[in-house]
């Protein structure tokens, strides 16, 4: 929380002088208005020696040009041979002599290891010092 309360207090702070500056400095806009004179604003002319390049004109009146359908006639694939519907017999047949065996492996026991049992240390655990902890509600240190 002391943080919160630093920037509280510091920007209400600044906040402060920002508005006694205002309130006593005089404005600079109308200081600035009345010693000019009268510049008419509402005409802006500005002139460039740069020259843009010329316009691209599109016509559109004229027609698309659609180029010529190629002239490329596509091969007819040969028809295979119209073979006569196989018996069951034989479709089981032609499955199997596309089969090919897989060797199959016995898995191999695995032998159990011997298991390290961890000693026990007598010693008691070693305690550090550590730094307040900083925290919301109830430890104002500063």
């Amino acid at each position: 929380m002391p943080v919160a309360r630093y920037f509280m207090f510091v920007g209400g702070a600044l906040l402060a002088l920002l508005f006694l500056i205002d309130a006593y400095s005089p404005s600079q806009a109308v200081i600035a208005s009345h010693a000019a004179p009268a510049i008419d604003r509402n005409v802006v002319r500005i002139r460039s020696d740069q020259k843009l390049p010329e316009r691209v004109v599109y016509d559109t009146s004229l027609p698309t040009i659609v180029p010529p359908a190629p002239k490329v006639r596509v091969a007819a694939a040969p028809q295979p041979p119209v073979a006569i519907d196989p018996t069951a017999q034989a479709r089981v047949r032609n499955t199997f002599a596309q089969f090919v065996p897989v060797d199959v492996k016995k898995p191999e026991p695995q032998v159990q290891r011997k298991r390290k049992v961890a000693r026990i240390r007598a010693n008691p655990p070693i305690r550090l010092a550590q730094q307040q902890h900083f925290g919301f509600f109830g430890n104002n240190t500063w």
